[in-house]
Formats: structure tokens, C-alpha cells, sequence
């Protein structure tokens, strides 16, 4: 048993009534944290640190579900009815059929269930312990009671914790407290007893959000002896709401479903007045109904995002909602960071200039600190060694990264970027961190936050107290007075500081300026009180473009998407990398973040007139992503945000469709996110919204097939009765056409792959109805036309003395064909049949083979004669009734070639 348990058994007093030597005591942990093997010895007794998966149902219950629907139970009475009167082939069939579908229901489902199981394997948060004295990054569902771990702004809570330090910590507990407001944290409070979860400042709680500062603390539950554990177990699941696409699909099948019973029924009032038999009428009215409502639509539509799903994957896209597989193909802007989606987001230090002249130019490349800093003039000049030197010490001591080398030699970095390029250059000019804190120990720290612009610490420094400070160089003017010179520190020069700036911003380059000087103590040390500095130097880092971010940005173009780039850095920098991803031209300037300040003052207009034709954002911080963001959607653009901050969630969460980094993004950002990009690639985003309108298409695809071939039942049987000829389908047969022949067909357009041209095209309004004016015309020219010739055929038989039973089975023939010819005619609205590759799409070719050669089948079977009134046919008459379907095929080349001649000739008059 753990000696946790132990003590818990015999001290019963709660984490927060604790000071900290008994918490230390309590947890048997240390400052270095637990070593790795006592870890993995608390990890096999307590289990992993989550909560209960709730448990998926098996395949027999799904199968079950699948018998929950209003179509279902309007088979199920008609086999009941079968039963009744003694049609025992009917019952059967009709039973077949619905094991069938079940059975493919429920293959469906259970795929589904386990394609989501394994994509959340993918979505593992990770937090920063202290294991052994060294900080590694693990598993949530790894951390154990009395692991020390590391937090900071934008992380979510891994555990509950008791915190042992803690600085400017905010926290965000509205999903366990209700209080809206971020709550302040102090690990030096002791609680008492009693003192309920929301006023327990010297506690974290899992599932919280980090809002502002950075603390330390001993995890003291997991799982479910967390707070939210124990809540979970006294909370019942959420009702899942549907998605907006699939309650547009239902809408529109259900207005169809509709108008189609009210066609039935008046069908049926035309034959029961002719004196059709009351159970025949039954038989086809619920036949009629279920061949012309799409039931298969759900299931399609659950296979082309599936489909989508997986394809996004292997596109490194996760999807964490469905619907967002669509929703990305309709964006009309996509708001990126630069850092890391454009770029590599591998800040590399490559210049240190000094304000009067000269400096550095610094080679090697990484996180391996091999290189050396050569003078840009040819030879070190006369005091620009100890410049360097001050830099560079100032380098190492303000920062919060890592930088060690491995066994194997090879060198590892953690934390920020900016920070770990300045290790390696610090440690380029032998200074190395271990060594200098121990010549100057850290006496207070100012951490880095976006909207501060800087990073401070106070060091001991023999009989003063040194200060280091980095920072952008507009936050660290007003705290400088003077400035370091080849011959020692000169007064302050703020035009040329800036100067050299600009030429360095200009050149791409990230700037940071670095400054030190001494503390009085007559101040808390504070952002406000740091003043009579000396400006050092300047650090040029370069972040490199990623190789595929240019090419991305024209195939966004040329789909019609407007892309516009976010960054904090200066505007020289922001436009520099901007001309480099062809995103600006020459004389486009940037929107900064403080003219976009003053545009709010004056009100959404002036905000809106701002950001209207702007491509390029410097200096905003995350905050002000979501008015940008608001503004476009105000103009009417469908909006795509990247953002991998805690401060980015609000701008992810207010887009259309929000896009987090899943390797450098928090785990807020992440949550507020519709997608994950798993290698932070600006060019993934753009290979989901192809895959995105792929899907979009499949969608309408399928929909057209599935409605046309039952428009064409309907027009078939409406002809029949009004010229009073016997019903030209029987009910079993309409059941076999719709629910087998058809059904295999429709899964093949589900994975019909690109067109090719999808980047090609203008997005598509977010307003567009599915069912809109060309599936219209489509669906209606396609339905009379095989419903006409359906009933002229079978008109025609009956004419020239056939008996009814062998017209039927001529007419089940020619309908299989009309749906095997339809099927290619649905595979693009503007694209010929003739152009396009026969066998890029195999599933679909053999669905509809496997349709035909099903039918031919049941002709051939002398049980399937019985059930469904088939007999075999001459190859002649094969051919004869293939002639009839192509016509169908002829039709929709001649509606296609109209379509483009009235479009063109649309054209030419605007």
C-alpha cells in the first residue's frame, strides 16, 4: 500500500488545512519531485489519472437501434399485415430486408465508434513534471499523488493539486464553481477546514483553465478522487445536440417526406376508387413511400464525413467535430498566425546589433549550441567583445527555457523559442546558465505575458543588485536612460535605437532588445518601477518560412479564400515575411494593433472600413484576434481562425470553423477548436478545406441520386394510375429496387474522391440551400425523363398483348439499369460523364455491377422468381432495355450543356 494511503488512513485532514512541511511530509515527495521508479510504483497502485470512459454500446445493441425509426415500424406493419393474410413471400422478404439494413446500420455505427475511440488517442494532453529533478513533459493519464507539477498560463489543470508556488496565478473554475471570473491563487494561504472548493486559494483543481501566471504544485488527486471526478459521478451525460448540417439534412427530408406521403396518399384514394384491392394499395403505398424518402441518406451522409474524417487525418487534421469536416470547405478568410503555421517556428539568433555601429553575425543553426559569433566589420573592434559579453549574460539569466545535452551528445531545448535560441546564443559566447546563476542567484522574476512585451529578473550580484530585462524594444525605451558604446555607456539615442530596429525588422528578422542595470531596493521590484537602465544591444531571430506555406497561400487564392496573417511582431517584420508568402505586395502596408485600438474607440464601422482589404496584422495581441474576427463575419465572410493560445480561444470559439496547433497549441485553445493540425502547417489547413468542399459534394451527390431515383418511382406510378393501367411495380419489387439495388449504389458516391478543380472554385455561400435551384431542375428533368420512358415502356408491353406479370418484370429491369446509368450521372453536376476516369473510384464501379449482376441473379433463382416475380430475359431484350436507360444518360449531357450555355450567356450580359 503507498505511504500516501497510509497517511490519508491516519490523518484524515483535508489538502488545503495543510501547511506546506506536512503537505511535503503527507505526499513523501521532495523539490526534485518523485524518482521515476516510485512513479511507476504509485502509477500501478492508484491506475491512470482519467476518468471513467462511459461505455460504448456493443454491436448487438446498435444493431437493435437501428429498429427505431417511423420507416421501420411502417415496414414492420407491413409484415405484420403480410402475415395477416397470409403473404408469407412478402413477410419475408420484406423481414430480409430489414435485417439487412439493420445489419449495415449497425457496421456503420460500430466502425464509427471505434474510428472516434482511436482519434482520441491522438488528442492526449500532456503536462510539465519534475521527476527526478529534471522537467519532462508527461501524460496526464501518467501523473500520480505527489508528482510536482509545472503550470502555466493557458494549460488545463491535470490533477488536483496544492500549490507550493505561486506567481500572478489566475485560474478559471466556472465548470466546477459557476464563478465566471478567474479566481486568484495564493499558495502561502492555509484554509480552514470547512472551507468550500470555490474559496480554496491555495488549491488547483482539474479541468480548470490557467488564465494568468505560473505556479508549482503537488498533485494530491487524480481520476475520480478529484473534484471533478467526484462530480462526474453525481452528473448524467449531456443530450448531444445535433450539428447544423445534419439538422439541414433531416429539415429537408423531412419537407420531402411530406409532399411524398401526400403523393402516396393520393395515390392510393385513385386506386382504392379504381377497386384495387385494400391490401395491395397498403403494400405499395408503404413501398412507394420508403423507395421515394432518401432513408439511406443518414447513413451516406455518416460514411462521406467518416470517409472525409479519415482522409483529413492522413492530412495531419483531426477532426473534433464532424460537422467541421464541412464547415471548412465554406470558409471564405482563413486568419493565421505566422509563427509556426507559416513559419517553422525554430527562432534562430543570427545577429546582435549594437546601436553605433556594428556587431555580430552568429552562424550554427537549432537547439545544438555549435557555432561561434563573428564581426560583421571583419574584426572585433575595441570594446565589442565586453558588449557582447553583457548581452549574452543578460541572455542566459532572463530566461525561463532549457537547454542540456543528452547522452548521446545531442542536445534537447524546452520552453519558449525565443528564450531556447537565446541559450544557444549565450551559450555560443560561453555562457552557460548553470554557471551564471550561481554567480548571480535569482532574486525575483517578472515573467513574460503578450500584453506586458517583456521579461525581467533580479539577481545578487556581489554587493548590488542586478537587473536583466528583455524585451520588444518599444517597452524597453521608456525604462533606458542611457545606452552601451564602444567606449562605454553614452546617453540614449531613441532615433537611431529605433533605426536599427527597423532595418533589422525590414530584413524579416524577430526583434528583441536586451537591457541591464542596477535595483535600489527602494521599489518592489515591479513592470513600473524599472527605470535608468542601459540598453544593450538588439537580437535578430529568424523563424524560416515553412517550404509548402507559399504554394498554399496561391491555391487559397486561386479557390477564392482570402488569407490574412496575425502576428505580434513588429509591422517591418510582419510585411517582410508577407512578400515572401506572396500574401503583399510592395506597397500594402500593415493594420498594427494600436490603430486597430483607436478604430474600436470610434466604433464597429471604423473597425470594419479597417479591416476590409487588410491581409497583414502586426502587433495585435491574441485579444484582438477576436475583433478581427468579428468584423469579417460582420462583412459577411465565413471565417477560419488559427490559434494555439489561451487567449486565442475566444477568436476560435467566435469563428465559423477554429483551428488549433496540436503540437505547440494549450489545451484550451485545442478545446475551443473545431480541428487539430497535428504538425502546425498552414498547408494542412489548406488541404481540409479540399477535403472539406469534397465532402460537400459527395454529400450533394448522393442526395441527387437517391432523390431522382425515387421522383422517377413516383412519376412512374402517377402515369400509371392517371392512365389507368395496373400498377407497373409490385410492392416487393419497389422494396428490392430501393432498399438493395439502390443502397449499394449510393455507398460508392459516398467515396467519390475529388473532382481535381475543387481549389479552382470560389467557396460556396454559407447561406446556400442544399436543395437548391440546379438539383432542382436536375432532380426534376432526370425523374420525368425515367419515369417517362418507365411508363411508356411498360404502357407499350401491355399494348402488344404481354401479361402484366412479364411487363412488371421488364419495367424492375430497365429501373435497375436507370439507376446504374444515374449513379455515373450523379458523380458530378458540371462535369461531362466522358470526362471523367472510369476507374478512379472503384467501389462505386463495383457497387453497380454488383447491383446489376444481384438482379440478374435473382432472375436466374427460382426462389427469388417466387419472391419477387422475376424471370430471366434475352440478351436481346437486355440490350434492348440498356438502349432505353442510356437515353437517361443522353438527357442529363444535353441538360448539362444547356446549364453551361445559359451560365455563359449569364456571364456575357453582367
Amino acid at each position: 500500500m503507498p505511504k500516501i494511503i497510509e497517511h490519508d488512513t491516519h490523518d484524515q485532514r483535508p489538502w488545503h488545512f495543510l501547511s506546506l512541511p506536512e503537505l511535503i511530509v503527507r505526499l513523501d515527495t521532495g523539490g526534485d519531485g518523485l524518482a521515476v521508479a516510485e512513479a511507476e510504483r504509485r502509477l500501478a497502485s492508484y491506475g491512470t489519472n482519467a476518468l471513467p470512459v462511459p461505455q460504448l454500446p456493443g454491436f448487438w445493441r446498435l444493431f437493435l437501434r437501428q429498429f427505431v425509426s417511423p420507416l421501420i415500424y411502417v415496414l414492420l406493419a407491413a409484415t405484420v399485415v403480410s402475415l395477416g393474410v397470409g403473404e408469407l413471400i412478402d413477410a419475408t422478404f420484406i423481414g430480409l430486408v430489414l435485417l439487412l439494413n439493420a445489419l449495415i446500420g449497425a457496421l456503420q455505427e460500430y466502425h464509427a465508434q471505434r474510428s472516434a475511440e482511436a482519434l482520441r488517442n491522438l488528442l492526449v494532453s500532456h503536462a510539465r513534471v519534475l521527476r527526478d529533478g529534471e522537467i519532462v513533459e508527461r501524460a496526464t493519464g501518467q501523473l500520480v499523488p505527489g508528482d510536482l507539477v509545472l503550470l502555466s498560463s493557458g494549460d488545463r489543470v491535470p490533477a488536483d493539486l496544492r500549490l507550493l508556488e505561486a506567481r500572478g496565478l489566475e485560474v478559471d473554475e466556472s465548470f466546477l464553481t459557476g464563478e465566471s471570473l478567474p479566481v486568484n491563487k495564493d499558495s502561502q494561504a492555509i484554509c480552514d477546514v470547512d472551507t468550500p472548493v470555490a474559496e480554496r486559494r491555495n488549491q488547483c483543481f482539474a479541468g480548470s483553465l490557467v488564465t494568468a501566471g505560473r505556479a508549482r504544485g503537488l498533485v494530491v488527486g487524480t481520476g475520480l478522487n478529484t473534484e471533478m471526478g467526484r462530480l462526474s459521478l453525481s452528473l448524467e451525460s449531456a443530450e448531444t445536440v445535433r450539428p447544423p448540417l445534419f439538422q439541414r439534412i433531416e429539415r429537408f427530408s423531412k419537407r420531402l417526406t411530406v409532399a411524398l406521403l401526400i403523393t402516396v396518399a393520393l395515390l392510393a384514394m385513385i386506386e382504392l376508387a379504381r377497386g384495387t384491392p385494400v391490401l395491395v394499395i397498403f403494400m405499395t403505398a408503404v413501398a412507394l413511400a420508403v423507395s421515394a424518402i432518401p432513408e439511406g441518406l443518414p447513413m451516406a451522409l455518416t460514411i462521406v464525413l467518416s470517409v472525409s474524417m479519415r482522409r483529413m487525418v492522413k492530412r495531419h487534421v483531426i477532426v473534433r467535430k464532424l460537422v467541421a469536416v464541412e464547415s471548412l470547405g465554406s470558409c471564405t478568410v482563413i486568419a493565421a498566425d505566422k509563427t509556426g503555421t507559416l513559419t517553422l517556428n525554430q527562432l534562430v539568433a543570427r545577429e546582435v546589433a549594437f546601436f553605433d555601429r556594428g556587431g555580430f553575425h552568429v552562424t550554427g543553426g537549432g537547439t545544438e549550441p555549435i557555432g561561434e559569433c563573428l564581426p560583421l566589420e571583419g574584426e572585433v573592434q575595441p570594446g565589442d567583445a565586453e558588449r557582447l559579453a553583457r548581452l549574452s549574460r543578460v541572455a542566459a539569466l532572463c530566461n525561463e527555457a532549457e537547454l542540456r545535452q543528452l547522452e548521446g551528445g545531442q542536445w534537447h531545448g524546452s520552453g519558449d523559442a525565443v528564450d531556447q535560441a537565446l541559450l544557444v546564443l549565450a551559450h555560443k559566447n560561453h555562457q552557460a546558465p548553470g554557471q551564471l546563476l550561481d554567480r548571480y542567484p535569482l532574486q525575483a522574476q517578472i515573467h513574460y505575458e503578450p500584453a506586458l512585451g517583456f521579461a525581467a529578473t533580479l539577481h545578487r550580484d556581489d554587493g548590488r543588485q542586478l537587473v536583466c530585462v528583455k524585451g520588444a524594444l518599444e517597452k524597453l525605451l521608456p525604462m533606458c536612460s542611457h545606452m552601451a558604446g564602444a567606449d562605454g555607456d553614452i546617453p540614449l539615442d531613441r532615433k537611431l535605437a529605433l533605426a536599427r530596429m527597423q532595418e533589422l525588422a525590414g530584413r524579416g528578422a524577430r526583434v528583441l532588445a536586451m537591457a541591464e542595470g542596477s535595483w535600489d531596493n527602494r521599489h518592489s521590484f515591479a513592470a513600473d518601477n524599472l527605470e535608468n537602465l542601459c540598453l544593450l544591444g538588439l537580437v535578430a531571430m529568424f523563424d524560416p518560412l515553412r517550404d509548402s506555406a507559399p504554394d498554399a497561400i496561391a491555391q487559397c487564392r486561386a479557390a477564392g479564400i482570402n488569407v490574412c496573417m496575425l502576428t505580434g511582431d513588429h509591422p517591418h517584420t510582419a510585411l517582410s515575411i508577407a512578400r515572401e508568402l506572396g500574401l503583399a505586395g510592395k506597397g500594402e502596408t500593415a493594420v498594427t494593433g494600436m490603430q486597430l485600438a483607436d478604430a474600436e474607440a470610434r466604433g464597429g464601422q471604423a473597425v470594419d472600413a479597417l479591416t476590409g482589404g487588410t491581409r497583414v496584422y502586426a502587433r495585435v495581441s491574441p485579444e484582438q484576434k477576436l475583433t478581427i474576427v468579428q468584423s469579417l463575419q460582420r462583412q459577411g465572410e465565413f471565417v477560419a481562425v488559427t490559434g494555439d493560445g489561451v487567449n486565442d480561444a475566444p477568436a476560435l470559439k467566435a469563428a465559423h470553423v477554429g483551428v488549433a496547433m496540436g503540437r505547440r497549441g494549450t489545451d484550451v485553445a485545442k478545446e475551443s477548436a473545431d480541428l487539430l493540425l497535428t504538425d502546425d502547417n498552414f498547408a494542412s489547413v489548406v488541404s481540409g478545406v479540399e477535403e472539406g468542399r469534397i465532402a460537400y459534394q459527395n454529400i450533394r451527390k448522393t442526395v441527387f441520386f437517391l432523390v431522382s431515383t425515387g421522383a422517377a418511382e413516383i412519376v412512374l406510378f402517377l402515369l400509371a394510375s392517371a392512365f389507368a393501367l395496373p400498377l407497373p411495380l409490385t410492392p416487393v419489387q419497389l422494396l428490392w429496387l430501393n432498399l438493395v439495388t439502390n443502397s449499394l449504389q449510393s455507398i460508392g458516391l459516398a467515396l467519390e474522391p475529388g473532382e481535381g478543380d475543387e481549389m479552382q472554385k470560389p467557396p460556396r455561400s454559407p447561406r446556400e440551400s442544399l436543395f437548391n435551384p440546379l438539383m432542382v431542375r436536375r432532380v426534376v428533368v432526370s425523374g420525368m425523363v425515367m419515369g417517362g420512358l418507365g411508363f411508356f415502356c411498360f404502357s407499350w408491353l401491355l399494348r402488344e398483348g404481354w401479361e402484366v406479370e412479364a411487363a412488371r418484370n421488364s419495367v424492375l429491369l430497365l429501373m435497375v439499369l436507370f439507376e446504374n446509368v444515374q449513379v455515373f450521372n450523379s458523380r458530378s453536376e458540371n462535369r461531362s460523364i466522358f470526362r471523367q476516369p472510369l476507374f478512379n473510384n472503384p467501389v462505386l464501379l463495383l457497387g453497380t455491377l454488383a447491383a446489376q449482376v444481384i438482379h440478374i441473379l435473382a432472375m436466374y433463382s427460382p426462389l427469388m422468381q417466387g419472391v419477387l416475380g422475376v424471370s430471366p430475359v434475352s440478351l436481346a431484350h437486355w440490350g434492348a432495355l440498356l438502349s432505353v436507360a442510356l437515353l437517361q444518360l443522353a438527357t442529363m449531357q444535353l441538360l448539362l450543356l444547356f446549364s453551361k450555355r445559359r451560365d455563359h450567356e449569364n456571364s456575357i450580359r453582367e
